[in-house]
């Protein structure tokens, strides 16, 4: 077992797709395959279950994920120390993120940083992704993680995945089936984001092009507050998938959109136009890769 093997290993128990964590390893699917089929010859049993949908880890696949995810704890943590042994960087980090990216794990990305670079003063806002744009452009932001293409074209700007749109609905509601047609959710009541959200700047151009007119009962400002509103019959709710299997939606029925018309929720991370270089906010973007050079 070896380290490109844990990370094939956990990209593909989070992602349960061999696509998306291809994408994620930045890796080509076969090889990714190779590699995890190689993983299970080694061990003598298979790690994942494989349909033409999804991807789910065995009950040795779980055995083994927390020792995988350990290993490459442990690895960042040699490079980290190897980086405040050989380089020192100081400053001050202006970050802003939409809540619960999933493509992309925030608090986490951001501890790492302050453990390798210590002396960096970081400063941290949640916001709408349309907010955090202006902000980057204005030069409030250093790094933005938004979930928006709207109004980026003129920033550096690094894709780092996707997700396509659900629909979530309590499991008495006439829409919880496996699939539903756009003309369906014509006069629905919905619980939304606020309009800052890119998911719903999304979900309103998708309907609007559809012809569906659709009423926002519920605005809000939180995940967790929008799925509460769903799980007591306020509304239906257009979300980005990963949304759909947190814990909170546990009970909610998950229904899927027409396939060739499902809108696609994407996660970036922006860098000011002018000012990234001066700040540490590449050295934060570094994280991101797994392949990032520690010299």
């Amino acid at each position: 077992m070896d380290l490109r093997q844990m990370e094939y290993l956990v990209a593909l128990a989070d992602e349960q797709q061999f696509t998306r964590a291809a994408a994620l390893c930045r890796v080509s699917q076969s090889g990714l395959s190779a590699a995890i089929r190689g993983l299970e010859e080694e061990l003598g049993t298979a790690l994942f279950t494989r349909t033409t949908r999804r991807v789910e880890p065995t009950d040795a696949g779980l055995a083994l994920l927390p020792h995988a995810r350990s290993m490459l704890a442990q690895a960042a943590s040699g490079r980290d120390a190897v980086v405040r042994a050989t380089r020192a960087l100081s400053g001050r980090l202006r970050v802003g993120a939409e809540q619960c990216l999933g493509v992309v794990d925030v608090p986490t990305l951001l501890s790492r940083f302050h453990h390798r670079y210590p002396q960096v003063d970081i400063h941290f806002d949640q916001a709408g992704s349309h907010e955090l744009v202006g902000r980057v452009r204005s030069g409030d932001l250093d790094v933005a993680f938004v979930a928006t293409n709207e109004h980026v074209t003129a920033l550096p700007r690094t894709p780092l995945g996707r997700r396509p749109v659900v629909l979530l609905a309590p499991p008495d509601h006439p829409l919880a089936a496996a699939t539903v047609d756009w003309a369906q959710l014509d006069a629905v009541e919905f619980v939304d984001f606020h309009p800052s959200w890119g998911v719903r700047s999304l979900n309103d151009a998708a309907c609007a092009a559809r012809g569906v007119r659709r009423r926002v009962r519920c605005t809000v400002n939180d995940i967790h507050t929008l799925l509460d509103l769903v799980q007591r019959g306020l509304g239906v709710a257009l979300v980005p998938q990963h949304i759909a299997t947190k814990p909170q939606a546990a009970g909610l029925a998950t229904v899927r959109l027409p396939a060739a018309t499902t809108p696609q929720w994407e996660v970036s991370a922006l860098t000011g136009a002018g000012g990234a270089q001066a700040s540490p906010a590449p050295r934060l973007l570094e994280l991101l890769d797994p392949d990032a050079a520690v010299a």
